[in-house]
């Protein structure tokens, strides 16, 4: 019970800083938006839209995603925190994406490294 609290706790951490990691100047002119599933304990549905440079995070779909990640919960909060790498975590199926992969690889780029 408690790895599942402390992992809705990093979660609830990583999405109320990711706004303020935005690099402007990266994300102007960049409208997008990307459902991110977590699974697995500690999990739910979030969508990341990144709009007039600025990010927000929601728990309601407010538009269609042009980028679909699903991943779990932990291995989220591992990829965020630096203990697992996106590209491994792609290549072992641990991360699945559908969509547009040009933007996959573009969104790290949007952000400043915490």
């Amino acid at each position: 019970m408690a790895a599942t609290e402390d992992t809705a706790s990093a979660i609830r951490a990583i999405f109320e800083e990711l706004p303020k990691r935005l690099n402007p100047e990266a994300a102007a002119g960049v409208d997008i938006l990307v459902r991110i599933n977590l699974t697995g304990n500690a999990g739910g549905t979030y969508y990341l839209e990144i709009a007039d440079g600025e990010a927000k995070i929601s728990e309601s779909a407010i538009g269609q995603p042009q980028l679909t990640m699903t991943i779990s919960a932990v291995d989220y909060v591992n990829m965020i925190q630096g203990k697992l790498k996106s590209q491994l975590a792609f290549m072992n199926g641990k991360l699945k994406m559908a969509g547009d992969m040009g933007l996959a690889m573009k969104i790290p780029t949007l952000f400043n490294r915490g």
